[in-house]
């Protein structure tokens, strides 16, 4: 069995670029990430500040804005056949001081992403199996007098059986990453893929626990960080449940649903006390029974779900159990339509659209919004 901290050290990364879009120069943030600006990378698209009520972090407070050309492009060089995540983020911050944020399309290799609208704050995240040597990101207009921006770009490898459990024609695209009780966002160097796990669950309904364990066992398919594992919520007593809303989506509710929960039990216990719980599905249980152990994580995957807006889950104690539910994190993605061969061959083709760069590091501080949202009685 391969150790956390092993797993670790093995892990070496093709591709780990960073853009600072509408920025100069290079800048190293305080988790040791190398981020650089793209004004050398880019020639086409105008940088802007946004306004300072609107500053969200050094990244975040630059975007390059295309005023030429419905659709441009950064190509980036990657591994044929990898598996990468993908992260763009959109902070309109009134940069052009008239309120009026635009709407515009997202798209990568040639496919389809999602509509941004700029109204809010967005960093969207997709993981996928590359089919050629270089990916495009691009943003599209799609109405008169919207014109697109982007604010940041990321790019990271990922281990090939991280998320295995759809076809490697597919796309998974984040909903969310939540780790739960934490007081901070937690990411690389604490998570060496650079998974963005933001802090959730701070409520005073739930109890927040803190796990004993010094180790703990991460060796399971997806290899979350043992940050995300040292803090979990639970309720007061066995006799209520955790309720886990979804949230608001961005992607077509007609995609499938990816979900993947973490159970860690957090302090050793004696011969009488046992946490045993299941997963309910709109109040239906829908999974076997779980006894998390301390210093060890289960991990639970949910591939190709339909969901509706008003799906939610819940996790509930089982009638042996003296002790409450709990857990630690929750990932939810959609999975997206069948994607193409691979890059537009247009993509990125003009000397003005085409950026190519490699092993570049980026930091974005996303501040955490999404709330385990009920606990209820029985």
């Amino acid at each position: 069995m391969i150790s956390y901290t092993r797993v670790f050290n093995l892990i070496l990364f093709t591709v780990f670029v960073s853009i600072d879009c509408g920025a100069s120069g290079s800048f190293t943030d305080e988790n040791s990430i190398v981020w650089k600006g793209d004004n050398d990378l880019i020639s086409s698209g105008v940088a802007y500040a946004v306004q300072p009520n609107h500053s969200l972090s050094h990244v975040m407070d630059t975007l390059r804005v295309f005023t030429t050309r419905i659709k441009n492009c950064y190509s980036i060089e990657v591994e044929e056949g990898e598996k990468v995540l993908v992260r763009a983020g959109f902070n309109y911050g009134n940069y052009d001081n008239k309120s009026t944020p635009p709407n515009f399309d997202l798209l990568f290799d040639g496919n389809f992403w999602v509509n941004v609208n700029a109204s809010d704050f967005k960093i969207y995240e997709a993981i996928y199996v590359v089919k050629k040597k270089v990916i495009s990101v691009c943003v599209a207009q799609t109405k008169p007098d919207h014109l697109s921006f982007i604010s940041s770009l990321e790019v990271r490898s990922l281990d090939s059986q991280l998320y295995s459990k759809i076809g490697t024609n597919y796309a998974l695209l984040l909903h969310f990453r939540d780790a739960y009780a934490t007081n901070q966002t937690i990411r690389y160097p604490s998570d060496p893929y650079d998974r963005v796990w933001l802090s959730s669950g701070n409520t005073t309904i739930l109890v927040h626990l803190r796990n004993d364990a010094s180790v703990i066992d991460v060796n399971v398919p997806d290899d979350p960080p043992q940050a995300v594992l040292m803090n979990a919520i639970a309720t007061e007593n066995i006799t209520r449940i955790i309720t886990l809303g979804l949230g608001t989506f961005d992607y077509p509710i007609r995609y499938p649903a990816y979900l993947n929960f973490y159970f860690s039990e957090t302090k050793e216990l004696n011969s009488s006390e046992i946490r045993s719980f299941r997963i309910f599905k709109d109040n239906v249980p829908f999974s076997l029974p779980f006894v998390p152990r301390f210093g060890k994580v289960v991990e639970y995957t949910i591939s190709n779900l339909s969901i509706t807006t008003d799906t939610n889950f819940s996790i509930e104690s089982l009638g042996d159990s003296t002790l409450p539910p709990l857990i630690n994190a929750f990932e939810m993605f959609l999975i997206s339509d069948a994607l193409n061969d691979g890059t537009n061959n247009n993509d990125g083709k003009s000397p003005n659209t085409r950026v190519s760069i490699f092993m570049y590091w980026f930091n974005n501080i996303r501040v955490s919004t999404r709330m385990v949202q009920v606990v209820r009685t029985y």
